[in-house]
């Protein structure tokens, strides 16, 4: 799996992660969502890391992925950043993934 981080995305990640420790995720998130087949792609920073977790090839930044959820992601995908709708998005070269992406903090402070 590989993801291509634009310089929006990369820049925009870089302001949010300054500073603090931690694993950058791309998650496919279920929560509220009803079953395991409706999640939706977000953004976690984590403390720890996951022993289940394996990093996505990238362009630059670190990011990693619960082994188990890559099949509902594309082979290969773009992260990139709209300051107009101030939110990450995940496309692949078919689809939108998610348009408005979520990006969660959940280090310890």
């Amino acid at each position: 799996m590989k993801m291509k981080i634009t310089q929006a995305a990369a820049d925009k990640l870089k302001e949010k992660i300054s500073g603090k420790e931690g694993y950058l995720k791309l998650k496919y998130d279920i929560d509220g969502c009803g079953c395991a087949v409706n999640g939706v792609a977000a953004l976690w920073l984590e403390s720890e890391q996951e022993q289940n977790e394996i990093e996505i090839e990238t362009n630059g930044i670190p990011v990693l992925i619960e082994g188990a959820k890559e099949v509902f992601f594309d082979e290969q995908m773009t992260l990139d950043y709209s300051a107009a709708a101030g939110c990450f998005q995940l496309k692949s070269s078919s689809e939108y993934l998610n348009p408005r992406m979520s990006f969660f903090d959940r280090t310890k402070a």
